[in-house]
């Protein structure tokens, strides 16, 4: 089955080339989404794909890259009724918002 799930990163990342990493990891794993800086220093992404490889998604961001401090995630399935779009086969990295 395909799941598609909406997280926010919380902790030390920002600075940490933490977007980059998790582009990567999703990336490695086959998921589309997108991952972004929050203003008030977290990190929030969407991702669709495999149930197992969003849930090895989940688990990587349980600690990030290697400077990366995470204190927290939080995450919610996002629904089929969604209207997210996902961009077919890429993981984007998007602008702060």
């Amino acid at each position: 089955m395909r799941s598609r799930m909406y997280v926010r990163v919380y902790g030390l990342v920002q600075g940490v080339a933490f977007r980059h990493y998790a582009r990567r990891e999703a990336m490695r794993l086959g998921l589309s989404g997108w991952v972004r800086n929050v203003r008030d220093g977290s990190v929030e992404l969407a991702c669709e794909g495999f149930d197992e490889e969003v849930s090895q998604l989940l688990a990587w961001l349980e600690h990030g890259p290697p400077l990366a401090r995470v204190s927290r995630v939080v995450r919610r399935k996002i629904e089929e009724d969604d209207d997210e779009v996902f961009p077919e086969l890429d993981f984007q990295i998007r602008h702060t918002v």
